[in-house]
Order: structure tokens, then C-alpha cells, then sequence
């Protein structure tokens, strides 16, 4: 798939396991599903294919029995719903079974008179001795309301109280603009660290930009991350308008809460 650049050194993304000292390798899909306003069946189908741990996604259903067609896509997926959805303004999580979950927090952003409404659906998880904060995002179109938002991701994050967290959306930015700057500043941006597969996520048609990312806290191992190359073209074309991004992350055992 022509997807944007590639690694030169082709290798299969590592597969979920627990080390023998507790850390946890989990497989991150961030994803943004377009309201499901395409074929649910496609999408299903590519996110099922990721084998994911949990699944960042972005614009999830938000209005009439929202809660529904999220638990029917979360099923078709062998998935969970973890938080989010119409309840945080779109960003939804949902997870395996391998998560236990220990917290959960819808967050709603400030409302810019004339803009969408935002939000950010959050957790904290744990894969085995692991534990992990988790937050889907999806900013704003418009440059300086963006800007703030990279700010409150960074101050939820911080908030937490985890040692590792990762972070999943779309930015609505590439990566030279200065709110994707500002957060890979604190968070390492998962392609840049260790590219696997495709860059690009936009469009499935026209892939020509990575809008979309995975970023994590300084301590935890990115063992690649990009647009999977096993997909079938015409699924994700069918999806939606935005390609997944799948990262596999080693997170180091930690502490109990």
C-alpha cells in the first residue's frame, strides 16, 4: 500500500506479551472513524485485523443512541467500551480484555463560541505489573484553539498520577506545526522514534500527510509505530477517511495504585 514513506528494514510489529519482569509490549490503534458514517463492516474488519490492546478513536458516534453503535462496533471488534464517545465530544477508548481497568474520565474542553465542542476521553489501565494513563484527542481545526488544547493534553496528561502514559488522535496538524512541536517536546511521537509501516494517514484514497499520531511518555519503549502495510486497500478506503495508526509500546511494570 502507498501509504508515504517507508522503513527501509521491513519487520512484523511485535505481538502483546508480559515480560518476565513484569513490563507489558501492547499494541495502540488510534483511529479516527468518521462517526461511523461509512461501512461499520470495513471497520470493524481493519480493526480487528491491528490485534489491538486498545483502540484510541476519534470521532465516534456523538448523537442519537451513540452508546449503541459504539458497543456494536466495539463487539464486531472483540473489543470493550473503555470510556468516551458522545459523552467527551467524539474521543472514545475501547480496550481487550488483557486491560484492567482502574479508572476512567470523560474530560470536556472549553467551547469556542462558533467551533465544534472537544474533549478527551481518558484512563488508567494495567497490563499486568504495567500501568498506563491513556488519553484519545482530537484538536482543533482552527490554529489557536489547537494550540491551547495541545496545552490542556499536556496538563491532563501530567494530572494523572501515572509514570507512563500514551496519547492517541488527530492533531488536525502535521508534524512541523507548532502545537504537533509543542507536544513532542514533552511526548515522544511514536513514528518519529521508530517508524514501521506507512506514514501518511490522510486521505485512504490519497495518503499525503500524518495528521494522526501516537505519542507516549519518555519511558516507555516504542518498538515501531505507522500506518499498517498488511491492510487491504479497498477496507480501508471504506472505513473511513482517516488511515489507522498502530504502535507496539513495551511499558515498563510499575507500581500498584
Amino acid at each position: 500500500m502507498d501509504s508515504g514513506s517507508l522503513p527501509e528494514e521491513r519487520t512484523e510489529l511485535p505481538k502483546s506479551l508480559t515480560e518476565s519482569d513484569g513490563s507489558a509490549v501492547i499494541r495502540v490503534l488510534s483511529y479516527n472513524i468518521r462517526s461511523m458514517r461509512d461501512s461499520p463492516v470495513a471497520l470493524a474488519r481493519v480493526m480487528k485485523a491491528c490485534a489491538p490492546d486498545l483502540v484510541l478513536i476519534q470521532e465516534a458516534p456523538r448523537f442519537f443512541r451513540w452508546r449503541k453503535h459504539l458497543a456494536r462496533l466495539a463487539r464486531a471488534s472483540d473489543l470493550v467500551i473503555l470510556s468516551g464517545g458522545g459523552s467527551a465530544a467524539g474521543p472514545a477508548l475501547l480496550c481487550s480484555l488483557r486491560a484492567t481497568v482502574e479508572r476512567t474520565e470523560d474530560v470536556l474542553l472549553p467551547l469556542t463560541p462558533g467551533l465544534h465542542r472537544r474533549g478527551f476521553a481518558t484512563a488508567v489501565v494495567r497490563f499486568g505489573d504495567a500501568r498506563l494513563g491513556v488519553v484519545s484527542c482530537h484538536l482543533s481545526l482552527q490554529k489557536d484553539e489547537r494550540y491551547a488544547q495541545g496545552g490542556m493534553l499536556l496538563d491532563q496528561v501530567a494530572g494523572m498520577g501515572v509514570a507512563h502514559a500514551v496519547v492517541g488522535g488527530d492533531l488536525n496538524e502535521r508534524p512541523g506545526g507548532r502545537t504537533f512541536r509543542r507536544l513532542a517536546r514533552t511526548l515522544n511521537d511514536a513514528w518519529a522514534t521508530r517508524p514501521w509501516g506507512g506514514e501518511y494517514t490522510s486521505t485512504p484514497a490519497d495518503p499525503h500527510q500524518r495528521i494522526d499520531a501516537i505519542l507516549a511518555t519518555k519511558g516507555i519503549e516504542v518498538l515501531g509505530c505507522g500506518v499498517p502495510d498488511f491492510l487491504d486497500r479497498d477496507e480501508l478506503r471504506a472505513a473511513t477517511d482517516h488511515l489507522p495508526v498502530l504502535a507496539a509500546l513495551r511499558v515498563p511494570a510499575g507500581p500498584a495504585a
